[in-house]
């Protein structure tokens, strides 16, 4: 195997794929990543698998001779991360006598602009395959749409392992709208985006919780696309999904168990509502929580409905205090409620608009924050109990 490409392509190719290179493996070879060189097409092709989640990226180079390597993916990562930009020429070949790393396997050398680096290598032939779904139809989703609901969501996935099903999104494909929602049992955040697919198998609809450790590689991998209306192939079978564009592919099992119905957590009626500046909110709450931070990450909201403004407050005891005021379109009665002002800046930023709505009944009921304009998003963040 013989080819040429750039560090600049083989840098950010293998960045991507190795994350799905595990840090302490089952078996050797999955410490690697394996390199595949096609001369008729001259792609190069990086494969990672944990048994779990698998990435395949793939870049156009100058391939002399097709063939394929399983490479240590850290090594070779640290190797060309630190190279010099330009072209770098890769080759394999079978491992002589004189060769001071001869043995078993093979030798992988890379050859910069100046320099030369050798590597031991094992046959691809044990890397194990990444997982096919086949005789099932493709569902095509815009990779803006799915840039969008993963952004809004992800952020609310719980990290406790115990709750399994509650670490991924739940992802809901109709044949007009995509649903991705996520929850950690504290907080919910819920958006709809557009599916404008031409697919007509998705009338009967289609659910599948997806590991937010996949689906924020999926963020990662889209992000370096070209285009945001490049659609995005999914397939879907019993406890596996695949996402697959311009020869890229990401493999993962969905997780187990019956999703919690959480459009039911979601009040239909509110008796106070009120319309502020997001960002006004977030900036107030980042200068409250040096305070929150002292005090179990717990900050107050008070409404004052005749001033027509609400009041960011913390006390923390042998510290101090913060307080700030900000104006606010408010409805309904004046109530004090309190949240961990982690969960209420977290659902700030993922909300994406000037303004947003609070819809909320009493001071230990969900209270819902929505965009002002036309994204359709809904973060529901459960209220804590104020101590006096």
């Amino acid at each position: 195997m013989k080819l040429v490409c750039t560090q600049s392509d083989l840098s950010t190719n293998l960045s991507l794929t190795s994350r799905a290179v595990p840090s302490r493996p089952t078996h050797p070879v999955l410490a690697n990543v394996l390199l595949q060189a096609d001369a008729e097409t001259n792609q190069v092709s990086l494969t990672a698998f944990d048994l779990s989640l698998g990435i395949r990226t793939s870049f156009s180079a100058e391939v002399l001779h097709s063939g394929e390597i399983a490479i240590p993916a850290k090594l070779l990562n640290d190797i060309t991360t630190r190279l010099p930009e330009g072209e770098i020429t890769l080759e394999n070949e079978s491992t002589s006598t004189d060769d001071p790393l001869a043995g078993e396997g093979s030798i992988v050398t890379l050859i910069p602009k100046s320099g030369r680096y050798q590597v031991r290598a094992m046959g691809a032939q044990e890397f194990p395959e990444l997982p096919v779904i086949e005789n099932t139809p493709a569902l095509h989703i815009p990779a803006g749409a799915l840039i969008e609901g993963l952004r809004g969501s992800l952020f609310a996935t719980s990290a406790d392992e115990t709750k399994q099903v509650l670490t991924g999104v739940h992802l809901t494909v109709q044949q007009d709208t995509l649903e991705f929602a996520a929850t950690d049992g504290h907080r919910l955040a819920v958006v709809q985006t557009t599916n404008e697919s031409p697919d007509t198998n998705t009338e009967t609809g289609l659910e599948v919780t997806v590991p937010a450790r996949a689906l924020r590689e999926l963020e990662r991998m889209l992000a370096h696309a070209h285009s945001e209306e490049e659609p995005v192939a999914l397939y879907f079978d019993q406890g596996q999904v695949i996402f697959e564009w311009q020869n890229q592919r990401l493999t993962s099992r969905t997780l187990e168990g019956q999703y919690p119905a959480y459009r039911l957590l979601i009040p239909r009626q509110f008796e106070r509502e009120l319309v502020l500046d997001r960002r006004q909110f977030l900036s107030a709450l980042e200068r409250i929580a040096v305070f929150a931070d002292q005090k179990n990450n717990v900050v107050k909201v008070s409404m004052d409905s005749e001033e027509q403004e609400i009041t960011i407050s913390c006390e923390a005891q042998d510290v101090g205090n913060g307080r700030e005021s900000m104006s606010a379109q408010i409805l309904g009665e004046d109530i004090d409620i309190a949240f961990n002002i982690k969960y209420l800046m977290e659902g700030l930023k993922a909300l994406p608009s000037v303004e947003i709505h609070v819809q909320l009944n009493g001071n230990l009921t969900p209270v819902i924050f929505t965009p002002v304009g036309g994204f359709k998003m809904t973060y529901l963040a459960m209220p804590v109990q104020l101590r006096n």
